[in-house]
């Protein structure tokens, strides 16, 4: 005598949306292939008390009963002929993909300085000459420096941000002669006490979490 087959989750139907359960998939292909009108309406009232039982969350949302609704007809494929209290969504607008999502198309050619640098130095090279520009610049070439050690190499030469700040800027920025970038070590030093402190406030809410832990622990 040869064994029953096992009934494996992966030779069953996919369900539809898997959260609410097989047996609710079950309970609706139940409701279709009933033929009485009225008992299909009684089957699927109590389908939709048994769906809100399972997913009590969805008492969060605004309408609730209106999103179980929908959510039966999009489980039975809009196969149920029922009596709904609210529209019955339309297939082609529920299995409708979503449009792709437009993406920036502009390409970094210095990925390492960031997107931030070369907007700014869009903003620049609109800015009316003067000193405020000559500021601006300053402060762009300092971030890129400091962009530079963060994300690539431990040093660079102060040559190589003027130089790929006019390449940016398309020779379009005048780099004066009296620029100064903030030297390396100095740099390095404030990047590194960043941290320090950063991992000390991490510390110091670990600890305060932990004793607000135990307190309602205790009482």
């Amino acid at each position: 005598m040869e064994a029953a087959e096992k009934d494996y989750n992966t030779r069953r139907p996919q369900m539809v949306i898997p959260e609410y359960g097989r047996n609710i998939q079950k309970m609706i292909d139940h409701a279709i292939s009933t033929e009485d009108r009225d008992e299909r309406n009684k089957i699927a009232n109590a389908i939709i008390s048994v769906m809100g039982q399972l997913n009590p969350h969805l008492r969060d949302i605004a309408d609730f009963k209106h999103k179980l609704w929908d959510n039966l007809f999009i489980i039975s494929d809009f196969k149920l002929d029922v009596d709904s209290p609210y529209p019955i969504p339309a297939k082609e607008e529920i299995m409708r993909k979503p449009e792709k999502m437009a993406y920036p198309s502009k390409n970094i050619r210095f990925k390492h300085y960031g997107k931030a640098v070369s907007e700014l130095i869009e903003k620049a090279i609109a800015y009316p000459e003067g000193e405020e520009k000559e500021a601006l610049i300053g402060v762009i070439a300092n971030l890129m420096k400091k962009n530079y050690l963060t994300f690539s190499q431990p040093s660079v030469e102060d040559s190589l941000i003027i130089k790929d700040l006019t390449t940016l800027s398309q020779g379009k920025l005048t780099i004066s002669q009296d620029l100064k970038i903030v030297a390396t070590n100095e740099i390095l030093a404030m990047t590194q006490q960043k941290r320090k402190s950063n991992n000390n406030n991490n510390g110091r809410n670990h600890k305060q979490n932990k004793k607000q832990h135990y307190k309602k622990r205790r009482y």
